[in-house]
């Protein structure tokens, strides 16, 4: 018998158990740790994560209207006062300079991981790429041979063209107010740009091919982030040399000749340069902008920048144009806004289904003898009741 408790030998064992269990649990706590951090920064699904959480809809759709925004003051200087007359090499430098800060990002290991190759076939990739290119090089194509007016009009055939494609391809429909609130769009669209609507053949045949390409590839962007759990820098990365490659090929067929002999100074290179870099902006808020919403909001987004854009030079500059198209213009935000309410009141109920049925709790198929076993108990307590 032990007059004097436990032994010191019994204490240093407990002691040291007590210690590997701690040892232990840390250690478990730690890979625990690491394993989250690797899920969230070295996979595809923690990637996409990690830019919804950063990037929400509001975030992407802002982001992309300063660039877009920006990017117009950018190209009126290199077409306008550098005189850089050359569509199809203008995109080439900006997807050009885009893949070589992609490769800058992929050496310093700051492009986020793409999916496995076995869950987006090439064909996808290949494809996107290639109507990327065709959608990119006819846009600037058109806005060099058509007016502002046109172009816009041009850009009002997208909206139903992408509902369309998405019905066929996907089955996606979308409610009836929905089509009420785009065709009011649509209208006031129109009615604000009427009155620049100036005919060129074969600027109106250079803005009727780009519409397809332009739906598409709003369409696939869309699909494929949300889908596919695809980034929009690891999507530009696979995608932007097959665009790189289908604009080369544009170029000789929809460039006038005289690249060679332009002038390259330290002045006209520099404006080239920031039109290059607020080319790989428009392009990443653009993929950020569709992978967070759709591809129909980010026409409306398109639409909503211009008569933004008519109201803002009525406003700030004093420019005048016409009762007409200042009335198209709100017409066209009062729908862009019942379009966006709809589409925020779609999503809070999806959320709210969503949870709802997180939160059941799920009931296991009863067996027979759970049965028997109830109904003995309801005669037994019938019985009692006699």
């Amino acid at each position: 018998m032990d007059f004097f408790g436990s032994s010191p030998g019994n204490d240093v064992k407990r002691f040291i158990k007590r210690k590997d269990s701690d040892a232990g649990e840390a250690g478990r706590a730690l890979e625990e740790l690491r394993s989250s951090l690797y899920n969230e920064f070295r996979t595809s699904e923690g990637a996409k994560r990690q830019q919804e959480r950063y990037c929400g809809p509001s975030a992407a759709m802002t982001f992309n209207f300063t660039v877009a925004v920006s990017i117009i003051l950018g190209n009126k200087l290199v077409m306008g006062r550098v005189g850089f007359n050359y569509p199809i090499f203008l995109t080439l430098i900006h997807y050009s300079t885009a893949w070589i800060l992609l490769a800058i990002f992929k050496a310093l290991s700051l492009l986020p991981v793409s999916p496995p190759s076995r869950s987006t076939p090439f064909s996808s990739l290949f494809s996107l790429g290639a109507v990327m290119a065709f959608a990119s090089g006819l846009a600037n194509v058109s806005l060099k041979h058509n007016s502002v007016g046109f172009y816009q009009m041009a850009k009002i055939a997208v909206t139903p063209t992408i509902v369309i494609a998405e019905f066929i391809l996907f089955r996606k429909a979308i409610s009836f107010r929905k089509v009420l609130a785009l065709v009011l769009v649509s209208v006031g669209v129109a009615v604000a740009t009427v009155t620049d609507l100036e005919f060129n053949l074969f600027g109106a045949v250079v803005a009727i091919a780009w519409i397809v390409p332009s739906a598409i590839n709003k369409i696939l962007w869309s699909n494929l982030q949300q889908q596919g759990n695809w980034t929009a820098l690891a999507l530009m990365w696979k995608t932007t040399p097959v665009t790189v490659l289908f604009l080369l090929t544009l170029m000789p067929w929809l460039d006038p000749p005289g690249v060679l002999s332009f002038k390259w100074d330290v002045h006209n290179a520099t404006a080239i340069l920031i039109s290059a870099l607020l080319g790989f902006l428009l392009q990443l808020s653009g993929a950020l902008a569709l992978g967070a919403t759709s591809a129909t909001s980010h026409v409306v987004l398109g639409q909503f920048k211009t008569c933004v854009i008519l109201l803002a030079g009525y406003v700030v500059f004093g420019s005048d144009p016409g009762a007409l198209s200042l009335c198209g213009a709100v017409a066209a935000l009062a729908g862009m806004s019942v379009y966006t309410l709809l589409n925020l009141r779609e999503s809070h109920e999806k959320e709210g289904s969503l949870l709802q049925k997180q939160n059941l709790p799920s009931q296991k198929p009863k067996t027979v003898e759970e049965d028997m076993n109830e109904a003995n108990a309801g005669t037994a307590s019938g019985s009692n009741s006699v």
